[in-house]
């Protein structure tokens, strides 16, 4: 009997202004069978090499010359599909990684994060899922979700296409909830949860879990101090 082929891990592009980081990120990364199949500067060479080398995820500066992270992520999600960005911060309740979530990346880590949790982190975010440790995450979301919302150029998504169940749905994503945790708290299976959750993002354009819980708390479904 032949076992089992072991999934194939991601391929990485680095993207960062300083060199020590890039080289350090990418030690780690291939020393746990990780292939980095580029590096990038700045946004600009960031956008281009993503592009040509169509890797799976991007690891990805905010704070870069040329053009920043936030708007090479903009570049990268709109015309490389099925690429996943990872944003790479210094603090973790910034204004540009709650942009950045708003906008579609997967998820963020501290550049001080250990060898394992990065390529935890990348393996992850790899396989099509999002990245949100959920303490730091509803910190960094009720910290901008209520500026947000008094931005009068702000457009709140249309939830009316959503049905009764998925608002509900929706309500528990923005609180951090897991499918696991969903099923639970619904009374329904893990497999109905996941159809679900599928529909809510086919239905408001949403990539992934980050952003949900960004529109969740957006258009006033969860409110900051709310549990």
């Amino acid at each position: 009997m032949t076992s089992a082929a072991p999934e194939q891990a991601p391929r990485v592009l680095i993207v960062d202004d300083q060199t020590l980081i890039r080289t350090g990120f990418r030690l780690i990364l291939t020393a746990r069978g990780i292939e980095v199949v580029g590096e990038a500067a700045d946004g600009a060479e960031a956008v281009a090499a993503a592009l040509e080398l169509e890797p799976d995820v991007v690891l990805m500066d905010i704070r870069m010359p040329t053009m920043d992270g936030l708007e090479a992520t903009r570049h990268i999600l709109e015309r490389a599909a099925g690429c996943r960005v990872l944003i790479l911060t210094t603090f973790d309740l910034d204004r540009y990684v709650y942009t950045a979530l708003s906008i579609g990346a997967s998820g963020f880590l501290l550049k001080d994060v250990t060898p394992e949790h990065l390529a935890a982190a990348v393996r992850l975010v790899g396989t099509g899922d999002a990245l949100l440790a959920p303490q730091i995450t509803r910190r960094l979301v009720e910290r901008y979700a209520a500026e947000a919302e008094r931005t009068p150029d702000a457009a709140p998504a249309d939830l009316a296409a959503l049905t009764p169940r998925e608002r509900e749905v929706l309500t528990l994503l923005g609180r951090g909830l897991s499918n696991t945790e969903l099923a639970a708290e619904l009374t329904l299976s893990e497999a109905t949860v996941k159809s679900h959750v599928a529909r809510i993002f086919a239905k408001l354009g949403l990539r992934d879990r980050a952003q949900a819980v960004v529109l969740a708390y957006e258009t006033g479904l969860v409110r900051p101090g709310e549990r």
